[in-house]
């Protein structure tokens, strides 16, 4: 593992001087970190106790989804290895998972206990609160994946089904859930497709059974679209011009008629170009919240490369991992893979209306892990193939962060 990591590195070093471009808060961005900037608004067209002393048996997973995870014996041993997924129900309760084992923590993320051993990589952790929770597992198979289910703070997991996609999973209810175009009113037993645009660009997202958002393409334009009967129609939101292919999107939301939408443009030189708007009012207006242009890969979507926008960007030469915790605050990782500190954060508590790039960056060169509480209380986990996935806490919205617990090396 050292030796890819080691020629990896020779090979960043090669292309530095414009992946250093990439990083900086230049170009048309609002200047240093700390300081934030107003862009204007679009018109669109008409159209999540103290610790506990004592430790809970853990489990072994098994695909059935109708079968209960069989007890093993008690281990007081911190999970080990690199975390691909966590969430909160508060700031002081949540799980971690990773390859072969999910994790809870009572204490804020000072310590955790594994509660589950499995033989699979976890996806994704959803929670409701601190006793509903679930787990999507990668089996293998890469039509679906499968749904772990706990009701009691994760003491016992049990299968609940399979997801047929790798899509944003989200429940609404105990019985109720939406991933990409699948939705489930038995907890996950079954599931239906529901109606999408045929040129949908990535995974769309349903708020409800009423409500979605998807993104579409064509003809040098986009096109952020909007259901209100559950995908029997979709409306065009917003349309824009673009220079960049849109290459992936990330959708996220916060009420009906709130949408964070990531668009995700070329990328080149280890950098990648992406954008975000944000719309509270159901599409009728939208913020352009971050544009970041790249020197290696060009425009975001929705811009011009050398054309002045006065639309901040985020830290970075690549966009990190995307949390909108209500509908004015979302808080956006930043990745720099040629850089020794790879992983920065920025945020926004009004609405997109205004950025702030906070000071902190931490090392790890692997998926970040985000999960907030508020607008002032975060865990931050930065992730690494060779190195302990390290989680930092903020208490203050990202000003200051404490280091609170490390996962140890990946196996």
């Amino acid at each position: 593992m050292k030796s890819l990591r080691q020629t990896a590195y020779f090979v960043v070093v090669a292309l530095l001087a414009v992946a250093l471009a990439g990083c900086s808060n230049q170009g048309n961005s609002s200047g240093p970190p700390g300081t934030t900037s107003q862009p204007p608004a679009i018109s669109s067209p008409e159209l999540p106790p103290p610790a506990s002393s004592s430790a809970e048996p853990e489990q072994s997973a098994t695909p059935s989804p109708s079968a209960s995870a069989s007890p093993i014996s008690i281990s007081k041993e911190s999970p080990q290895g690199k975390v691909t997924a966590l969430r909160l129900a508060d700031f002081k309760t949540g799980w971690a998972g990773g390859a072969g084992w999910i994790a809870r923590t009572d204490d804020g993320g000072k310590t955790w206990q594994t509660q589950l051993k499995h033989k699979y990589i976890v996806l994704q952790l959803f929670a409701l609160n601190g006793k509903e929770a679930w787990a999507a597992l990668d089996t293998g198979d890469a039509k679906s994946v499968l749904l772990m289910h706990t009701t009691d703070g994760g003491k016992k997991w049990t299968g609940a089904g399979n997801v047929p996609n790798r899509a944003f999973l989200h429940f609404v209810s105990s019985k109720e859930a939406f991933s990409g175009n699948v939705h489930t009113t038995d907890g996950g037993k079954t599931w239906t497709k529901l109606q999408v645009p045929a040129s949908a660009v990535g995974d769309v997202y349903f708020h409800d059974r009423s409500n979605g958002w998807a993104v579409t393409q064509g003809n040098n334009k986009f096109n952020i679209m909007r259901t209100t009967d559950g995908g029997k129609s979709w409306k065009i939101a917003l349309t824009r011009d673009t220079a960049a292919q849109v290459t992936g999107t990330v959708i996220r939301s916060a009420g009906k008629d709130d949408a964070w939408v990531e668009l995700i443009g070329d990328s080149g030189m280890s950098q990648t170009s992406y954008s975000l708007f944000h719309t509270k009012d159901g599409g009728k207006s939208w913020i352009p919240v971050l544009a970041n242009n790249q020197a290696g890969s060009g425009p975001a979507p929705g811009y011009k490369m050398n054309e002045e926008s006065k639309v901040p960007r985020n830290n970075g030469a690549g966009p990190g991992t995307l949390y909108v915790a209500n509908t004015q605050t979302a808080f956006m990782g930043g990745q720099c893979m040629a850089c020794d500190l790879p992983n920065t954060m920025g945020k926004t508590v009004d609405g997109g209306k205004t950025w702030v790039n906070l000071p902190s960056e931490f090392a790890g060169y692997g998926t970040q892990q985000i999960a907030v509480a508020d607008s002032d209380h975060i865990w931050w986990v930065n992730t690494d193939n060779a190195e302990p996935s390290v989680m930092y806490t903020s208490l203050d919205g990202g000003k200051h962060w404490t280091k609170t617990h490390s996962f140890g090396k990946p196996k």
